[in-house]
């Protein structure tokens, strides 16, 4: 095991109901005026935009919004984001949805707070100095931002997608009540419950061996996760399973499932490219169609690692076990509905090329992890997943 500093500042108020306590918790924290930020609606269908406006009127909380938060994030509605909350001198942003809004509302956040360019940060040209608080009422499990320190940011002019991480942006509180995510449609479900077994499946196949305490808590959220994906897909409004997705969301990306190991997140790397260059496709679905073909080609680094996760997680002891492990996951992924294919979501080996000089910049760079990829390497990885 590796040495390690590990933070998890959030507070969670997790349970039925708790959104109607907002206003409640924003005045306990001395906060009086907030930008409430939100995605494209559906927080009007569901009737969850009504309680908070209440909530806030009740405890004399002032608010000005900004909705229209699109899946990746784009960086002009950030910037737009800045200027409202310099204006109009708010003091918290409340992002209520999931990992895009809550994104958007930490670039905003770093934004005002260090005074530059968000942009900047995703980049990796400069490094956020300062951010505002942040609070989150969660709408979808998946993306697991609302405990974690990363924030991933897209140019869709320009077709990149990428992100950084400061422990500045981690938020001030959670309000998790899993009734809220009974109205996610299948697909998003699936996307998300993708999402939060990658979060933890990226942590565990590291080069650090020996993670005793550390895999039997990636390996036990990897398995509730797996339990509680088919019970929501046959029934979505199961309060017990959608609170495990809720909680294992949050848990999955707040580091708790990769202490004293090294995280390099290849899959996410190679996905950002893709999404980032189409940006129709979902995270979700882009991680379901690459991780297979990435643990097929690394395979061989992993053996001892696929032997115990398909030992505790399956149940079962195959004389090939990185085999059955890589194809159960296949498996899963096509159960949940998700693309398991390039293919499928329309992309063909003609493209291959542009992203692979997408992803190595131009054949300058590898894309990092315990085996860093060389743009053959993509193209190989990409054949792998036609």
């Amino acid at each position: 095991m590796l040495d390690f500093t590990f933070v998890s500042p959030t507070k969670i108020y997790f349970g039925k109901n708790r959104e109607n306590e907002i206003g409640q918790i924003l005045k306990a924290y001395g906060y009086h005026k907030i930008l409430l930020h939100y995605g494209q609606g559906s927080i009007f269908k569901t009737g969850l935009y009504t309680k908070i406006i209440n909530s806030l009127k009740e405890n004399d909380i002032a608010y000005v919004e900004l909705g229209n938060v699109e899946p990746n994030p784009n960086i002009d509605l950030v910037r737009k984001g800045i200027k409202i909350v310099k204006k109009h001198q708010i003091e918290l942003i409340l992002a209520v949805g999931g990992g895009s809004v809550i994104d958007s509302s930490k670039a905003i956040a770093c934004g005002v707070g260090s005074n530059m360019d968000p942009w900047l940060f995703v980049t990796c040209q400069k490094v956020p100095t300062s951010s505002l608080p942040i609070g989150v009422i969660l709408t979808i499990s998946a993306a697991g931002s609302e405990l974690s320190n990363s924030c991933v940011i897209s140019d869709k002019a320009k077709h990149i997608k990428n992100g950084f991480n400061t422990d500045l942006i981690r938020p001030l509180f959670a309000i998790m009540n899993p009734e809220l995510t009974f109205s996610v449609s299948p697909y998003q479900t699936a996307c998300g419950i993708v999402d939060i077994l990658m979060h933890t499946l990226e942590r565990y196949f590291s080069d650090v061996d020996d993670l005793l305490f550390t895999d039997e808590i990636a390996l036990g959220l990897i398995k509730a996760v797996i339990k509680a994906g088919k019970r929501v897909i046959e029934d979505p409004n199961d309060y017990s399973a959608r609170a495990t997705l809720m909680i294992a969301s949050s848990f999955s990306h707040n580091g708790l499932t990769g202490l004293g190991s090294n995280m390099y997140f290849t899959v996410h790397k190679l996905e950002h490219v893709l999404s980032g260059l189409y940006d129709n496709v979902s995270h979700g679905a882009g991680l379901a169609i690459l991780f297979p073909a990435w643990a097929k080609y690394t395979k061989k680094l992993f053996e001892k690692k696929w032997q115990y996760l398909v030992k505790v997680v399956l149940d079962a002891t195959p004389s090939n076990a990185t085999d059955e492990g890589i194809s159960f996951f296949e498996n899963y992924f096509k159960f949940l509905k998700m693309p398991t294919t390039l293919k499928e979501i329309g992309i063909t080996s003609d493209r291959f090329v542009n992203f692979a000089m997408c992803a190595t910049q131009n054949q300058t760079k590898k894309v990092i992890g315990v085996m860093p990829l060389a743009y053959d390497d993509v193209i190989n990885i990409l054949t792998l997943a036609a």
